[in-house]
C-alpha cells in the first residue's frame, strides 16, 4: 500500500473531551473521527488494527468448534418480553416503533436474538452441542459516553454463544472458551488477567471477566501475587466489607485498575426456560438447553493496548496487530528518481513476501513523515535516500529504539519479520 492511495489523517490538535491517552492518540493518528456523542467513524488506519483483532479472534474460536453467524441488531420488542428483559434492562436499551407501530430495540446483545434463532433448528440432543459467534456493531443508550472507544454507545463487539443438553457439557465448554480467550489476549501481547465476576443484567450463575490492566482503567480488582482474583463487586460480598480499603487491609490483596475487554458467563437455562428453547434427550424427555455467553469489546481493545503501549511520541503497537508490520519512509522521492527507483525495488520485494507494508511516496519533509510514523505506531521503519540508494542499502530503524543501522537489502526481511 503506498499513502498516495491509502490516506492518513493525522492532526496535532485533539479535542479538550479526550481525557485519555488512548482517545488523544487515536484522534491524533487519524484512527478515529467523532461522530456524535459515543459514536465514532472507524479511518482506514483505525479499521486495520479492528480486522488484526478480529482475525486473531476469528482463528481462536475456529480452533475450538465455534462457527461465525451475523443476526441483526434492530431487534423486535416480543423477544425481550419473553425473555422479561424489556423493561429490567433499563434506559440502556434503545427502544423504538416503526412506521407499523411495532416495538424494536437496537441491539446491545443478544442472548434473545439467538436463543430464538436455535431453538427454531435444534430440537434433539443429538445436534448439541452448538457453539456460534459473531462480529457486530452494538448499541448502548450510556448516560455518559466518555473516554472514546472505551467507554462508547457504538461499539464492536464479539459474542459467542454454546447449547447443551447438560450442566456437565457446558462447564467442559466454558473451560475450552477459557482457554481460547487466553490464547487470544496472549497473541494480543497484552498485560491481563482474568478474575471472578457479577454476571450483571446478562444474567446466569458464573461469570469472569479478562481485564487489561492500566491505570486508565474504570474497575477496580482485588488480586494475589500472580493476579488472580476478583472484581470489587465479588469481594465485597466474598469478604462482607463495603469499601476498597477495609477489604485489602482485611485479606492484603493488592488493588489494579482494569480495563474489562471481556466476560465470559454460564447463563444455564435462564433464556431456555422463559423462550421454550428445549430439546429432546436420549431417554426422550423434554429438557431446557443450557447455555453459556461469551463477550470480546474488539474497540475497546485497541483503546486498552494504547493505554499500555505508547510514549511521548505516539502509540507503540504490537507486531499483532499493528495497521501495518513496516512502513518504507523516502526522503525527497519526489526529487530523486533514483531515491524513488530503489524504494519501489524495496517495496515491491518486501510485497512479494506477503508483507503487510505501507510506503511512503509524500511530497514532505523526512521529519514530518517520521513524526507521523511515531505517532501512528508502526513498530519497524525502512529509510531510504540519496546514500541509501547509492549504496544500494535501507536504514533500518524500531519503534522503540533510537538508534538507525544501515543494512544489506538481503537483511530487510529478517528485521521486519523477528
Amino acid at each position: 500500500m503506498k499513502v498516495s492511495n491509502f490516506p492518513i489523517f493525522t492532526q496535532k490538535d485533539i479535542p479538550s473531551e479526550a481525557e485519555v491517552t488512548s482517545h488523544q492518540l487515536m484522534i491524533k493518528a487519524g484512527m478515529i473521527r467523532k461522530l456524535s456523542s459515543g459514536q465514532y467513524s472507524w479511518l482506514p488506519m483505525g479499521l486495520r488494527v479492528i480486522q488484526k483483532i478480529e482475525q486473531i479472534i476469528r482463528e481462536e474460536l475456529n480452533d475450538i468448534g465455534c462457527s461465525e453467524i451475523l443476526m441483526p441488531s434492530v431487534q423486535p420488542a416480543e423477544l425481550w418480553k419473553e425473555s422479561g428483559r424489556w423493561d429490567d434492562y433499563g434506559p440502556e436499551l434503545l427502544r423504538f416503533k416503526d412506521r407499523h407501530d411495532r416495538e424494536f430495540c437496537l441491539g446491545p446483545t443478544f442472548e434473545e436474538v439467538i436463543t430464538d434463532l436455535v431453538k427454531k433448528d435444534v430440537s434433539s440432543y443429538k445436534q448439541l452441542p452448538i457453539n456460534l459467534f459473531q462480529i457486530s456493531s452494538k448499541f448502548r443508550d450510556e448516560i455518559r459516553p466518555r473516554f472514546g472507544v472505551m467507554r462508547a454507545r457504538e461499539f464492536i463487539m464479539k459474542d459467542a454463544y454454546s447449547f447443551h443438553e447438560t450442566q456437565d457439557c457446558l462447564d467442559i465448554t466454558y473451560e475450552s472458551y477459557k482457554a481460547a480467550y487466553r490464547k487470544i489476549f496472549e497473541r494480543l501481547t497484552l498485560d491481563y488477567t482474568m478474575v471472578d465476576a457479577d454476571s450483571g443484567n446478562i444474567g446466569g450463575n458464573k461469570s469472569n471477566e479478562f481485564h487489561v490492566i492500566a491505570d486508565t482503567g474504570e474497575d477496580d480488582l482485588l488480586l494475589d501475587e500472580k493476579l488472580n482474583g476478583m472484581n470489587l463487586e465479588i469481594a465485597k460480598i466474598k469478604y462482607s466489607e463495603d469499601s476498597l480499603e477495609s477489604i485489602i487491609k482485611k485479606t492484603g490483596l493488592m488493588h489494579k485498575k482494569g480495563i474489562e475487554v471481556g466476560h465470559i458467563f454460564k447463563l444455564g437455562q435462564k433464556y431456555s426456560e422463559k423462550m421454550k428453547a428445549k430439546i429432546t434427550t436420549k431417554e426422550s424427555k423434554s429438557v431446557d438447553m443450557f447455555m453459556g455467553c461469551y463477550g470480546i469489546g474488539v474497540t475497546r481493545i485497541v483503546a486498552a493496548a494504547i493505554e499500555q503501549s505508547h510514549d511521548s511520541n505516539g502509540i507503540i503497537w504490537p507486531k499483532s496487530i499493528s495497521p501495518f508490520e513496516a512502513v518504507i519512509v523516502e526522503i525527497d522521492g519526489h526529487k530523486n528518481n533514483e531515491v524513488r527507483s530503489h524504494a519501489n525495488e524495496i517495496y515491491e520485494t518486501l510485497r512479494s513476501s506477503k508483507l503487510n507494508i505501507i510506503y511512503d511516496d509524500r511530497d514532505a519533509s523526512f521529519g514530518n513523515k517520521m513524526k507521523d510514523w511515531e505517532l501512528i505506531g508502526i513498530p519497524k521503519s525502512i529509510i531510504i535516500g540519496k546514500k541509501e540508494a547509492k549504496n544500494k542499502t535501507v536504514t533500518y530503524k524500531s519503534r522503540t529504539e533510537k538508534d538507525k543501522s544501515e543494512i544489506n537489502v538481503e537483511d530487510i526481511l529478517g528485521k521486519i519479520t523477528k
